[in-house]
Parts: structure tokens; C-alpha cells; sequence
């Protein structure tokens, strides 16, 4: 299968990883002194934490992308459920698309599950991706 490696330098892991597990549903897949990785099947994700306390962030933010409203709905009933907090945007024009999405705070920024459906004419912006 393949899959998304994306890899972060967290300033506290332990919160790290509290926050990743509640919002992909699943627990770390290999846990070392200053290290943790997630293997994610759905989204497909390689998810590596690297502890690195001086370490700057310079994202924007992350997101998925799904194939439907339901799906977006799916994610953020989920969320929500684990108990982190859930901004939606339905019909938001972003990126030169219409979109439906849910955005979450994460301690490295906002994550984003997001539907594209239709393309738009212009860019515009979603309230939580143009900072």
C-alpha cells in the first residue's frame, strides 16, 4: 500500500501524540525515547514525530482529502467524538474550489478534512488558509 510520509518536529511528544491518535483513531506504531510513528490506513499516512523541542514550525496547515460530503461529515462526528473541537465550512470557496471541510487546531496547526465539489473561478480563501 502506498502512503504519505510526513514527519514533524513536536516540542512535546507526549501532547503529540495524544493529539495524533485522537484524530486518526489509532495509537502510535512504534514509540522510542524522543520518537513515535503512525502507520494510518485510512487516510493512507505515514505519520513520523520526531521530539525537538528548539525546533521551529513553518506550516501552514495539513489536510485530507476525501471523496464526499458523508465522508467529511464521517470525519468530523469522529473528531469530535475524541473530544477536540471542529470548525465546518460547507459550500467554502478555497483554492479554486468549492469545498465542503471540517478544520481542527492540532499543536502544529490546523488539519483540514475537506470534499472538493466543483472547481471555482476564483482563489479566494478559507478563513483558517490564508494566515
Amino acid at each position: 500500500m502506498a502512503r504519505v510520509q510526513l514527519a514533524l518536529n513536536v516540542a512535546d511528544l507526549d501532547g503529540a501524540v495524544d493529539f495524533y491518535s485522537k484524530l486518526f483513531g489509532v495509537e502510535p506504531n512504534k514509540r522510542k525515547p524522543g520518537y513515535a510513528n503512525f502507520a494510518v490506513a485510512d487516510p493512507p499516512l505515514k505519520l513520523v514525530l520526531f521530539e525537538a523541542p528548539e525546533g521551529s514550525e513553518r506550516l501552514n496547515h495539513l489536510g485530507v482529502e476525501v471523496a464526499t460530503t458523508e465522508e467529511v461529515k464521517k470525519a468530523a462526528q469522529r473528531i469530535s467524538d475524541a473530544g477536540l473541537a471542529t470548525v465546518g465550512e460547507d459550500g467554502t470557496t478555497c483554492c479554486y474550489a468549492v469545498q465542503d471541510k471540517v478544520w481542527v487546531e492540532g499543536p502544529h496547526g490546523p488539519w483540514e478534512w475537506y470534499t472538493v465539489l466543483e472547481d471555482a473561478a476564483s482563489m479566494s480563501c478559507s478563513p483558517k488558509s490564508c494566515n
